[in-house]
């Protein structure tokens, strides 16, 4: 792919004598929305966490416009432009939304976390910003353990675009969401995703999300890439369908 944000070359981790992931590579575009699924053990959450920093490589490149990352500290990641979701909302529960979002611009800002007391004069109009674009600018001022499981994920968004991000990891994003919620947060991604030209690596279990959200889908199993494609294509794999689905089941039989 030609002017790829992210380039993933031969990437590999091992634990102890298995190969979790297996010499994977990928690309990805500023503006698309990429899909990596597979079945469970497959490698994926090894993968996310690797282009996260969360694990070393033990072998392969992951090129950020150009730019290494393997090696890199999850923080350094992060200011390089890589954000993250994560499969449990990770939001500060006593705080309101806002000063959610006001911490996301602290450490933006390079700031310290220890001055959260101060978090309530940080940027408040750009905090409020960022809820307007999720819809939850008329709940900023409510505290986040009283909001609805889906209004959290939108919070979790804006704190995850704070640092306008150039790549957005997103770890089964809609878990735990109903299926009008996880369109909503969906078509919320992929609006965000064209209004700021970021990208989006999304795993994600409610192949419904996948087939209606993604352009473009990886396939993972046991480590190893196995396909890669438009989605239409990916439907009619008969790799894919036998390692994911089993013998005589279809994708369409997993939507909910």
């Amino acid at each position: 792919m030609s002017h790829a944000l992210l380039q993933v070359s031969n990437l590999g981790k091992s634990f102890g004598g298995v190969r979790a992931v297996d010499g994977i590579s990928f690309d990805l575009a500023p503006g698309e929305l990429l899909a990596m699924i597979g079945p469970n053990g497959a490698g994926k959450s090894t993968t996310f966490n690797m282009l996260n920093g969360q694990l070393r490589a033990d072998q392969g490149s992951i090129l950020l416009q150009g730019q290494e990352l393997v090696g890199c500290k999850p923080r350094a990641i992060w200011r390089q432009g890589v954000g993250r979701t994560f499969q449990i909302a990770e939001t500060f529960a006593s705080l309101t939304v806002v000063e959610n979002v006001q911490m996301a611009l602290l450490s933006h800002d390079g700031l310290l976390w220890s001055m959260w007391r101060r978090a309530a004069d940080h940027r408040r109009s750009d905090a409020l910003a960022l809820l307007a674009q999720v819809g939850m600018k008329s709940q900023a001022d409510r505290p986040c353990h009283v909001l609805a499981y889906g209004d959290v994920k939108r919070v979790e968004l804006a704190m995850a675009v704070a640092n306008s991000p150039k790549l957005l990891l997103m770890d089964e994003p809609t878990a735990g969401m109903a299926a009008p919620e996880r369109k909503d947060l969906m078509a919320l991604t992929q609006e965000l995703v064209r209004q700021r030209g970021m990208a989006v690596l999304f795993t994600e279990h409610s192949m419904d999300v996948v087939f209606a959200y993604a352009d473009r889908m990886i396939v993972l199993a046991r480590g190893r890439l196995i396909a890669q494609g438009k989605p239409q294509d990916i439907r009619d794999h008969p790799q894919v369908q036998e390692v994911y689905f089993g013998s005589g089941r279809t994708f369409e039989a997993t939507a909910r």
